[in-house]
């Protein structure tokens, strides 16, 4: 048991206290934003604004330019999903829960090659070798890409590929010495499970 908590603790016994202090702020709000989401509470963007904005700037100073890049996505996302979701029409939600057609699934494969491409040149024009570890940053991306636009229409599906792309960061995360975001990411998987659970309940309730 003590060297697991080693694993985790030891890349931060250098780490200066005010990034430990930022990493357990987007830890917090990350779990809750995913908790908001499963609930379809609209407090699932600025919770999750607020988190991704935090992470953008612990990705940057630790260089993971893919992560960054996802991270700030989020961002302009979650304002968009924070409009999407909160529009109404006589009192009712104009966007409910549902599932993709064929059209949303062609669009959401289109958004996971296109992002991965893109990611994949971003790593290439920063660094001179991209690494094991790149290639499930870049794999990841177009994951974490299309389930935040999916979720932002919610889409039962972006529970599907959160929950993938969950279980490939969390030994990602701990392998490169962020042992707190690699721990929310755990959470993370079992929240997009119970939130699958509930939005597939909503379908067949509506």
């Amino acid at each position: 048991m003590n060297h697991i908590f080693e694993f985790f603790l030891e890349p931060y016994r250098s780490t200066p206290t005010y990034l430990i202090v930022l990493e357990a702020i987007a830890f917090i709000f990350g779990i809750m934003s995913v908790w908001f989401a499963k609930k379809e509470n609209i407090l699932v963007y600025p919770t999750g604004l607020i988190a991704t904005v935090i992470t953008v700037y612990l990705l940057y100073i630790a260089g993971y330019l893919g992560d960054m890049i996802l991270n700030f996505y989020f961002s302009i996302m979650s304002i968009y999903g924070w409009w999407n979701w909160s529009r109404k029409k006589d009192g009712e939600t104009v966007v409910p829960i549902s599932r993709t057609n064929f059209k949303e699934k062609l669009i959401g494969v289109g958004m996971f090659l296109v992002t991965m491409l893109f990611t994949y040149i971003v790593y290439r024009i920063y660094n001179d070798t991209i690494e094991i570890a790149n290639y499930i940053d870049i794999f990841t991306s177009g994951l974490f890409f299309t389930a935040m636009w999916y979720m932002a229409n919610k889409k039962i599906e972006n529970w599907t590929l959160w929950i993938v792309a969950d279980l490939i960061t969390i030994p990602l995360y701990a392998y490169r010495g962020l042992g707190i975001l690699s721990l929310q990411y755990l959470f993370f998987t079992i929240l997009a499970i119970l939130g699958y659970i509930e939005w597939k309940k909503s379908i067949q309730t509506s």
